[in-house]
């Protein structure tokens, strides 16, 4: 049972990461292209709120990558990922 929750954690906080991942580069890419009625404050916003969320991705990411090896130190848990196949 707890093995189960572990994975189910790790899959979770991987997409976490990777949605996370997706929003702050969007984020970035907004603020990288000109725009002529862009307001400096406006834009240094926008590069914060991308950083925080690229390093919210990285903790997430983090946490996933844990999660696995917390599966692989256990003999449960390595059969539990063999059997689920990683997606």
């Amino acid at each position: 049972m707890i093995i189960k929750k572990i994975y189910e954690n790790m899959i979770d906080y991987r997409q976490f990461g990777m949605v996370l991942l997706a929003v702050g580069a969007f984020f970035f890419i907004g603020s990288i292209i000109p725009n002529d009625g862009q307001i400096i404050i406006n834009q240094n916003i926008a590069v914060i709120t991308s950083f925080v969320f690229l390093i919210m991705s990285m903790v997430f990411l983090g946490l996933s990558k844990n999660c696995r090896k917390k599966l692989i130190e256990t003999e449960e848990g390595q059969e539990y990922l063999m059997k689920k196949k990683r997606p």
